[in-house]
This record gives structure tokens, sequence and C-alpha cells, in this order.
């Protein structure tokens, strides 16, 4: 058996024995060396070949963020993991570092509890992240930031077991049956980055909302939401709860709350509860979708981006089976095609679209949606009228 090689990166003793110690649980997995600092990392990464990275954030001499840059810089195209603190600085440094080209992220232990619940902390964080990004053939040669090729079968640890490889991508543009009344998005492991793609690409507004749940922590949502307004045309905040729905805005869900859809008079407002996870998750793609589809049935486009899991999967089944349309990215483009893969292997996607056109493509399905509803109604009026 390959093992997984990794490179653990850490300023503290304490940390790299803690994050080596949790690795270790894993037969699969193999520490080949551990560095202090960023800039000897980078000796490390070239000296050693690891099949992906565990970095700090903040480090002497250089620090997480920059080593992230160097690495991608120099051609090195192996999966990062940053680990980052709870805090409105850590959760700033690191969308840093998954702007600079990190894979993912894991939360730091808080130090309150034993080094026992520290050790498992971690082993439950890290070790699914590893085996999603490096996948079932680790060779070191990834690109794509640890994205598999579209040619590899999909090997993501999704929902506890492998999955198929895929069906192939559909040879036609989805067509809309409804119109678009609310565009509902899902993301994970590559979220951020892909969501700041997505949104930066946008000509302008769309004339719906946009109601996104991307995994992530309390403190970070509010500062990805935040770094996404400045990326684009669009309005973006993240939920408080009881907002009105208004075309052009898109509303984050807020980390350890499920966001969820109800009618009131005779527009949409948003509703944050603390329901049990789902999908191990809160918030849950699944809980916001099924939501929106009780509240507007078909009338939906659901979009699922790059994710570790498989949340989503049967929220898309409901969107479908209400009639709505489904879109995912596709395999290349996905740091880890968990998420968007388990819904294209379920045969729900109705077309699987690279990241870079994806602006494009829900721009244009909206437009086109509100087109055939308009063409609809003018022939029923013109029926109406000759009889």
């Amino acid at each position: 058996m390959t093992r997984i090689r990794v490179l653990v990166v850490d300023d503290s003793v304490v940390i790299r024995r803690l994050v080596t110690e949790a690795l270790s649980t894993d037969a699969s997995i193999e520490v080949v060396g551990s560095a202090p600092n960023g800039r000897i990392a980078l000796a490390k990464v070239d000296q050693l070949g690891p099949d992906i990275v565990t970095m700090d954030v903040e480090m002497p001499e250089m620090n997480g963020i920059d080593a992230v840059r160097e690495l991608r810089r120099t051609g090195h195209h192996l999966p990062i993991v940053m680990f980052s603190t709870l805090t409105e600085k850590g959760a700033a440094a690191t969308l840093d570092a998954l702007v600079a080209g990190a894979s993912d992220y894991v939360t730091k232990p808080s130090g309150s509890g034993s080094v026992q619940e520290s050790l498992q902390r971690v082993a439950e964080q890290l070790l699914p992240k590893i085996h999603a990004l490096v996948g079932p053939h680790p060779s070191g040669q990834r690109g794509n930031g640890g994205a598999p090729s579209t040619a590899e079968v999909v090997g993501q640890h999704a929902a506890g077991r492998n999955l198929p490889a895929p069906r192939g991508v559909p040879s036609q543009r989805a067509e809309p049956r409804h119109p678009v009344r609310a565009v509902v998005l899902g993301s994970s492991t590559g979220g951020p980055e892909a969501l700041s793609r997505l949104l930066g690409a946008l000509g302008q507004p769309l004339p719906v909302p946009m109601l996104v749940v991307q995994h992530m922590p309390p403190v970070f949502t509010r500062q990805l939401a935040a770094r996404l307004d400045r990326l684009g045309p669009s309005t973006v905040v993240e939920c408080h709860g009881d907002e009105e729905l208004l075309p052009g805005h898109v509303y984050v869900a807020p980390g350890n709350h499920h966001l969820e859809l109800r009618r009131a008079g005779s527009g949409l407002r948003t509703t944050l509860t603390q329901a049990p996870p789902v999908n191990f998750c809160r918030p849950s793609v699944d809980v916001l979708f099924r939501s929106a589809v009780q509240v507007l049935r078909g009338d939906l486009l659901g979009v699922v981006l790059t994710g570790m899991g498989a949340d989503g999967r049967t929220g898309c089944e409901d969107v479908v089976s209400a009639g709505g349309t489904v879109i995912v990215q596709d395999q290349a483009s996905s740091v880890v095609w968990g998420m968007p893969g388990v819904v294209a292997n379920a045969g729900l996607a109705h077309e699987i679209v690279p990241l870079d056109d994806m602006g494009r493509v829900i721009e244009s399905f909206v437009a086109r949606a509100a087109a055939h509803t308009g063409a609809r109604r003018t022939a029923a009026g013109s029926r109406g009228a000759a009889s």
C-alpha cells in the first residue's frame, strides 16, 4: 500500500507533535517531515516530495500565507491545509491563504481540553480532508490545488464511501422549464475561492436573490461575506435572520446556523435555526434547498460547487422533483469533486460546468428563464384574446 506522505509545518513544537500523533492513527498516512516556518517548509517540499502539507498561518521568518504563494508561484500544485484559529484575525488570515492557493483549512484546538480531546479533534477534522484532497493514488503531482483530473476515478471519502466514476457531462445546456425566483448554492472545500471567482465574473447583479451555504464556522462566514461583497456587482451579506430577499443580493448562511426561507406576504424572508446538523453540517445545503423547494417549488436554480462530502445531494433531488434545475461544477475545476460529484453521479445535474464558466451560465439561465416565462404568458394572452 502506498501511503500518503505529509509534511507538517508549524512554529509550535507542541502543535507539530499533536498533528503528527493525530495522523499516526491512520495507517495509510505517513508524516515524512516537519518544519518550524515557511522558509524551511519550501526547502523540505523540494527535498521530501510530500503529497500534502499542513501549514500554520502565523510563523516567524516566513508565514503560511507567503509560503503558499511561493509554492504556487514555483509550480507546486500539492494540496495545502491551513491550521487556523477561531478568531477574527485567524479567519481573515485563513481566507488570505485560501485566495493565495491553499486548498482547505482546519481550526486549531482551543487548548481548553485534554491532550486526548485535542488529538481526537485534530484527527476528526484533518484525516477526511487529507483523504479527500489527495485521493486514493497519492503522487504529489496533482494540479488545480489538489483537484483530480477529469479522467481519474473519483476517490473522495464522501459520506464515508468512495464515489463511482463520473457518468459523463450532459451534451446540451440546461433549458428552463420554470421562471427562476431564486438561486440556491452550496459549497464546501475550495468554496471560498470558487465563490470569489463566480461572483467576481458576474457582469451585473442577478435579477433574483442568491442564497449560499458555505461550510464554515461563524467568524469565517462573516469575513467571507465581507470579502465577496467587495469583488463583484452583487451586494453580499451574512444573514442575521428575517431579511427580505431582494434581487441582486447574495445571502450567506452564518456558521452554526441553518438558513431557510419563508413566505412573508407577497415576498420572501430568511429564517435562521440551530436545528440539529444535517450531513454533519450546520449550515447544511440540504436544509436550504429543501426549504426553498417548499416555498418556491420548481422556480429555482440549484448550484453545487466544489466540496467534500454529500451535503446537497438530497436537496438537489427535491429541486429536480419539483421541476427546478440543478447545475454543478465540473470535476477538473473542483478542489474536491465530492458534493458536485454525488449530484452528477445520481443523474440530478442538468448541466456540469467549469468554474470559470459558472457565472456566465447562471446569468444566461436566469435570463432565458425570464424570457421563456414571458413568452409563455404572451402566448397564453394571445390564445385568450382569440377565444
